[in-house]
Parts: structure tokens; sequence; C-alpha cells
């Protein structure tokens, strides 16, 4: 799959989510949509993130806005994931990291000198005919979700 640059439509994916069900980019047609990628699941930066979200969820609806964290972990860990934050979005597991690819998160990382390869903190703004309007990379978590809201609001 190419990857999506900014004005692009975002190609139909589905991946397996919380609960057990599957999500679609089609689930979310005609609404704006937030997709956020994160390292892991009950790390401190990838909670503090999720928080953030989860305390601006309604705002986000209120702007027409729906929200989809997306990382490498299994289905089981965001099910305790999303159950011990009381996260109100899905979380979609990329395990084979199709989306994660297609998206461009997945760069070389470097933790106490071992190289590996892992995913990039990325948020991405969809508007409601799923093309990508806005694009966050490397993103910092303090004030990340208050100015993916602020961005939201204003497409």
């Amino acid at each position: 799959m190419p990857e999506i640059k900014t004005g692009s439509k975002v190609p139909e994916f589905s991946l397996p989510t919380t609960g057990g069900g599957t999500w679609s980019l089609k689930d979310a047609a005609g609404r704006k949509l937030v997709i956020y990628f994160y390292p892991r699941d009950m790390t401190s930066g990838c909670t503090r993130e999720a928080q953030d979200f989860r305390d601006l969820h309604g705002a986000f609806r209120k702007a027409g806005a729906e929200i989809v964290g997306v990382s490498r972990d299994s289905v089981a860990s965001h099910d305790k994931f999303a159950a011990k934050e009381a996260l109100p979005f899905p979380l979609l597991a990329d395990a084979d990291e199709r989306v994660c690819r297609l998206f461009d998160v997945i760069k070389p990382k470097s933790l106490y000198g071992r190289k590996y390869l892992g995913v990039e903190r990325s948020t991405f703004l969809l508007d409601g005919a799923g093309r990508l309007r806005q694009e966050w990379r490397k993103v910092k978590v303090p004030g990340h979700a208050e100015a993916v809201l602020e961005a939201a609001r204003s497409l």
C-alpha cells in the first residue's frame, strides 16, 4: 500500500478492535476522524495521551469528530488498557503493521543504546470525505489533544 499524503483520500482499511469486533474506515464515513498512533498500551506517555483524548472526547464529538487509537498491541492488551482508563473510543490492533506503514509511522528508534523499529507517536485528522487534512508527527503529549481538537473544530 502506498503511503498517504495531506489532501489525499485514505484507502479503506479494517483492523480488529476493542471488544472483539472489527473497525473499518468506512465506519467513520461522513464524520471527521482523528487517528492517533501510539507505541504501547500501559506506558506512561501513551496512558497520558489516551487520557487526554478521553477527557476531550465530548468536545471532539461536539466538533463532529470520532477518535480511534492504533498500536501494534493485541486486542487483549487494548481491552485491558481501554477498561483501565475508561476509554470511550476504540483502540485498533495493527499487529502486522499494515496501517502503521500506510501512515508511515514505523521509524528507527533507540532505547538504552538498542536500535529497533517502533511506532512514532503521530496523529492524523481526516475530513468527512476521508481525506487527510492535517498530520502531527513526533508528537509531544502535553497539549497535543487540545491542538488536535482545535484543528478538528476549524475543519
